[in-house]
């Protein structure tokens, strides 16, 4: 499953699941471009990928931004032929502590929390398809990283599950808009990976259920995955980068629109 010659830009990627996303790429040959906010990881992330990767600083929930990036990758590679919209947070930057002192996330968010979830988790996609559509080569793809918060209710984060919903939506709506240039869109969702946005969800677990007082946040997140997960263990940031490596490749030329989720079986519970 060659990708020898593709030119691949992901969001969000200096570390986390984008990075190993990027990884699974390079690992099949691809030139990987990633981005993301913070300067010293995407200038890690590029060391670490190796001499052919290229790293950048941009914000992706910003055209102007992510046009600047595209240009840059098109000037270096002189192509683009996959997008992965992985940037994104889980938990809420501000007013964290109002939230988890609330007997209701949704009671206890401000506009300010809905407004910063929404951009950070559905403008991104947005704003970076919007820079890289026109330049993506026929036959190109487009690989949405939303979350099995997509999928169902999420009591404890009900702004990111909405944003998520809409990175779902949005996935079939461009599959259709992108179809007559044979660009396929489509879309992983996530499920329990230990991650910054675990780290915020497990700080307010133990916030608001006393009987977690005594358990470290990463215990915590094991004894969920153990009680949530039918197949048993956490996923990995390789088993998103190994379906998003297929859905680039030629083995999946005729899959669009689709959304598939990597959560050992969470989300069919």
């Amino acid at each position: 499953m060659s990708l020898q010659g593709k030119v691949v830009l992901i969001t969000g990627a200096g570390r986390g699941i984008g990075l190993g996303i990027a990884h699974c790429f390079v690992q099949q040959g691809a030139s990987v471009v990633v981005t993301d906010l913070d300067a010293a990881m995407t200038q890690a992330a590029e060391l670490e990928l190796g001499k052919d990767a290229m790293g950048l600083v941009a914000d992706a929930a910003s055209q102007v931004a992510m046009r600047d990036a595209v240009n840059q990758v098109i000037g270096r590679y002189g192509k683009l032929d996959v997008l992965v919209n992985n940037a994104g947070i889980g938990g809420p930057l501000t007013q964290f502590e109002e939230i988890a002192a609330s007997d209701s996330a949704f009671l206890g968010m401000s506009d300010e929390v809905w407004d910063e979830q929404l951009m950070f988790n559905l403008r991104t996609a947005f704003s970076s398809s919007n820079a890289a559509v026109p330049h993506l080569s026929d036959g190109g793809s487009i690989i949405n990283i939303a979350s099995i918060a997509a999928l169902g209710p999420t009591t404890m984060l009900p702004a990111y599950g909405a944003a998520k919903a809409g990175v779902v939506h949005l996935t079939k709506t461009l599959a259709m808009e992108l179809a007559p240039r044979r660009i396929r869109v489509n879309c992983i969702c996530p499920g329990l990976l230990w991650t910054r946005a675990w780290e915020l969800l497990t700080t307010q677990m133990q916030a608001s259920q006393p009987e977690l007082a005594n358990m470290s946040l990463r215990q915590i997140f094991e004894a969920t995955v153990a009680d949530m997960t039918p197949l048993g263990g956490e996923q990995t940031p390789e088993d998103i980068g190994n379906l998003a490596v297929f859905y680039a490749s030629d083995n999946a030329r005729m899959i669009t629109g689709q959304i598939v989720a990597v959560d050992g079986g969470i989300s069919t519970k």
